[in-house]
């Protein structure tokens, strides 16, 4: 999958040279004294009616750029551009009006949802604020999203303690989708559920998809949901992608040893399948006081001496495959 000649018509999301940068203060006059690097400097692009799925470690940058992205939390720099516009530089009530087109689903559904207000209630809130509908349908507008979420009428004015986690997560899903978005950014949507209802949630939100021709950024750990759901796969180490490509190129002919060593890790359905353990040494390093060179020089044991010192530029190794690494090809 080659962006460089994708056309920007055909663009639903792109995200340029993204950084989010937290300062650390100490001391009673809470004097800054440095910043914690969550987003490093990091671009990708997604086409219309297609999902980049966003893998990595606990601690990589995976949730602050989901916010970044839709500027739930400033950026410190970068641009995020949807429908055109860079909404990094928008004005209050410009950002407002755009809500409705960029939707954020959460990874606890029980905690993004008023424990106080039934679930109708909490679907139409949004949908009402922004004026989609007039007030007099929205009963029977919401009864349709929750029916293409897999609701039940008779669950309108039922509270959010009465429902399972999967049922939960499609009222969060059913919420977002109620404002007609075309970019939806989920946040680890299936982490907390029984891997039957993971399948079940997954198929859903394909559906939608198909549906009504959305653009997903699917934040996970889990690569084999990843692979289900994703067109393309991006791979975060510590604030910066490490490598970036379709899913069948990336799952069959990956070239980072960090890509590696996360493909290794995923269990096998077949006891017959003896694939070889890549392992890691030492944990995820702090983004407050990152290794200079390669950022995962640390934990690699492919690791060049040139590794220590220059940071290895992010190229095209095959058409729409790109990996940031100095022995690419070597491996």
């Amino acid at each position: 999958m080659n962006y460089n000649s994708t056309s920007q018509a055909e663009i639903s999301f792109e995200l340029i040279n993204l950084k989010k940068y937290f300062p650390v203060y100490k001391g009673i006059m809470r004097r800054t004294t440095g910043y914690i690097r969550a987003v490093n400097g990091i671009s990708f692009k997604i086409r219309r009616g297609e999902t980049l799925g966003l893998v990595g470690e606990s601690g990589s940058g995976k949730t602050t750029v989901g916010r970044a992205a839709l500027r739930l939390i400033e950026p410190t720099d970068g641009q995020s551009i949807i429908e055109g516009k860079n909404i990094f530089t928008l004005s209050p009530q410009e950002l407002r009006r755009m809500r409705p087109r960029m939707q954020l689903i959460f990874q606890d559904p029980y905690s993004s949802l008023d424990p106080r207000m039934p679930i109708g209630a909490a679907i139409g809130e949004a949908v009402l604020e922004h004026g989609i509908i007039p007030k007099r349908e929205l009963r029977d507008y919401v009864l349709r999203i929750m029916q293409s979420c897999e609701l039940r009428p008779y669950q309108y004015d039922r509270y959010p303690h009465e429902f399972s986690g999967g049922q939960r997560q499609r009222v969060c899903i059913a919420r977002a989708f109620a404002l007609n978005p075309n970019f939806v950014i989920a946040d680890e949507p299936v982490s907390a559920l029984d891997v039957s209802v993971q399948a079940q949630i997954i198929n859903l939100m394909r559906d939608l998809q198909q549906e009504r021709g959305l653009s997903y950024l699917f934040i996970s750990h889990d690569l084999s949901v990843v692979k289900h759901i994703s067109d393309t796969v991006a791979v975060m180490y510590l604030g910066g992608i490490v490598e970036m490509a379709s899913k069948k190129e990336l799952f069959s002919s990956p070239v980072h040893p960090y890509t590696r060593a996360l493909l290794a890790a995923v269990p096998s359905s077949d006891p017959d399948n003896k694939s070889k353990r890549v392992t890691l040494s030492g944990d995820i390093v702090s983004s407050l006081d990152p290794p200079s060179g390669c950022t995962f020089h640390t934990r690699c044991k492919f690791a060049l001496p040139k590794c220590m010192s220059e940071v290895p530029s992010y190229d095209e190794v095959a058409s729409g495959h790109f990996a940031a690494c100095h022995r690419t090809g070597e491996i």
